[in-house]
């Protein structure tokens, strides 16, 4: 007999097999991400590239979140959401299998991009099949998908250049590894993706239309563009901001791995409680007031406190598991949340598309960081007054 996806969500040992599939799906989420940085020096000496490429290359995330989360819900109509998952989980272990052997900068960015895609779509999709799930538990549940993300996510930062030194410093097989983990996620979704599925929402374009005559979703994308801008500077930067300083590549990689870990316990309780409080105004500003904090210290001194700078700016990354909280809360029902959660991170992702490709430009003409650090406390200022917009009481 065919177990359908309608069946194995209807009771409580289907509830938890979608969390497990929920939860492996969501570690894979940023591994493509945080394992570049750690070894963006090394990468960037084996292909020949440019600070401003390197900048590219930070930026290859939202560009891809942008096109490719746009069509997903469009994909999870055709097919099913869990099918579009799993085949999003496929396509980043081909990409992270594949992109570190090829040759040139081109074709590392090429792969990238198809790793990239793999995410976009589970991106898009996990806030709708949380809300279509766990109607009445969506910030408990985006709590735990964003810390198995945030798990995903410092375990890649803090153990790429260890793996790197264990391969005998060869950065392409300390990158390909991470492909392990995405094959493991995959068994998970398969019972999910048999025949029988419930169509689900489709956003064509008189729906995004629709929603960007919205406020409320204007508001949540361009908190989550701000909010994707200063995690992506982070993700792609900060390792090499504390090696420029002088602090060691095994140290800026624990130090940018206590960044992405705090978002473990951090995102869990923000998102717990955001879920519980009729408004996240004040949530959104306090974030912001702590990444104000922590690039000033990074303006001011890298070295001088660089495990408080990177204690503030863990804070501040929790931005994330907030927007995500807050697009399931706004919308009143999946079929809302899916079309909210495209709008968001479609547009989102696109307001966040210049920022890693300007700080390396800054970077480059100032020969410092001082420039793109000072305009990192100046964005924090947009973020704060979008996240206080988006976190008002009201629904789409």
């Amino acid at each position: 007999m065919v177990t359908t996806e309608q069946e194995l969500t209807s009771s409580t040992r289907g509830r938890m097999m979608v969390l497990v599939a929920l939860l492996l799906a969501a570690v894979n989420l940023r591994l493509a991400v945080t394992s570049i940085g750690p070894v963006l020096t090394e990468i960037r000496e084996g292909l020949g590239m440019s600070s401003t490429v390197a900048g590219i290359l930070t930026s290859v995330p939202a560009i891809c979140f942008a096109s490719f989360g746009l069509i997903s819900p469009r994909l999870a109509r055709s097919f099913g959401a869990p099918r579009v998952i799993l085949a999003g989980l496929a396509t980043l272990t081909i990409g992270l299998a594949v992109r570190p052997y090829v040759p040139g900068t081109a074709l590392f960015l090429l792969l990238s991009v198809v790793a990239l895609a793999g995410i976009a779509v589970v991106n898009v999709l996990l806030p709708m099949v949380v809300k279509e799930h766990f109607p009445t538990q969506v910030g408990t549940v985006t709590g735990f998908y964003t810390v198995a993300l945030n798990v995903g996510a410092t375990v890649a930062a803090a153990t790429t250049v260890p793996l790197t030194a264990s391969f005998g410093d060869d950065w392409r097989l300390g990158l390909a590894c991470w492909a392990l983990v995405a094959v493991l996620a995959i068994p998970a979704w398969l019972p999910l993706s048999r025949p029988a599925h419930t169509p689900n929402p489709e956003v064509n374009g008189a729906d995004f239309v629709r929603m960007s005559r919205h406020p409320v979703a204007w508001a949540l994308a361009i908190y989550f563009g701000m909010q994707s801008t200063s995690a992506y500077v982070i993700i792609g930067w900060l390792p090499q901001i504390y090696r420029d300083a002088g602090i060691s590549a095994e140290q800026a990689g624990l130090l940018f791995a206590t960044t992405s870990f705090l978002g473990v316990p951090l995102g869990l309780g923000l998102s717990w409680l955001a879920g519980r409080m009729r408004s996240q105004s004040m949530i959104a500003l306090i974030l912001g007031l702590f990444g104000i904090a922590g690039y000033g210290g990074l303006w001011w001194d890298p070295a001088a406190a660089p495990w408080l700078w990177a204690i503030l700016l863990g804070v501040v990354n929790t931005a994330f598991p907030l927007v995500l909280t807050m697009i399931g809360l706004r919308g009143s029902n999946p079929a809302r949340v899916v079309r909210l959660s495209a709008f968001a991170q479609g547009v989102g992702y696109l307001v966040a598309i210049p920022g890693p490709i300007l700080i390396g430009a800054l970077h480059d003409g100032t020969d410092g960081w001082r420039a793109p650090l000072g305009l990192m406390v100046l964005l924090m200022l947009p973020q704060i007054a979008a996240g206080m917009a988006a976190g008002r009481d009201r629904q789409v």
